[in-house]
């Protein structure tokens, strides 16, 4: 199964709308409620992210029976420095996003937390793509 959702950057009005739809899904699905929360933690701290540092984004899930895969590629600034983004707390939110409650340097250390794999890659004024594997390891039901 593969789907793809569109994402707009500054549209934190509908930021968490995609790990909703996905949430559901994997509810259908009967997937392990422990997987489906950590999937769904790391797709929606993804999502924050392209809203608030990105132009825009994709968001592409594709779930077989081993695993559940997301990749969010987004249009933006990029990432300078990885292993510096990767710091919790480290954050190069606006004072706007911050205002919001958003921004507090969480993100990408939530979403390593939360997948089996993570894999950044990021051009500097172009953008960047962050693949995130999570393992199916039990079904329920």
């Amino acid at each position: 199964m593969q789907f793809r959702h569109k994402i707009a950057g500054g549209d934190f009005a509908n930021a968490g709308k995609v790990a909703s739809s996905v949430k559901k899904i994997l509810r259908q699905l009967n997937i392990d409620h422990t997987i489906s929360k950590r999937v769904v933690i790391a797709l929606y701290e993804g999502e924050v992210n392209v809203v608030a540092h990105a132009y825009s984004g994709i968001v592409e899930v594709e779930i077989d029976e081993s695993r559940i895969r997301i990749t969010l590629t987004e249009k933006g600034p990029g990432i300078e420095d990885i292993e510096k983004a990767m710091e919790e707390g480290y954050s190069t939110a606006t004072p706007q996003v911050r205002e919001m409650g958003f921004g507090a340097g969480m993100g990408l250390s939530n979403m390593k937390r939360n997948s089996d794999s993570m894999k950044i890659t990021s051009t500097p004024g172009e953008g960047t793509v962050v693949e995130l594997i999570n393992n199916i390891r039990a079904n329920a039901g």
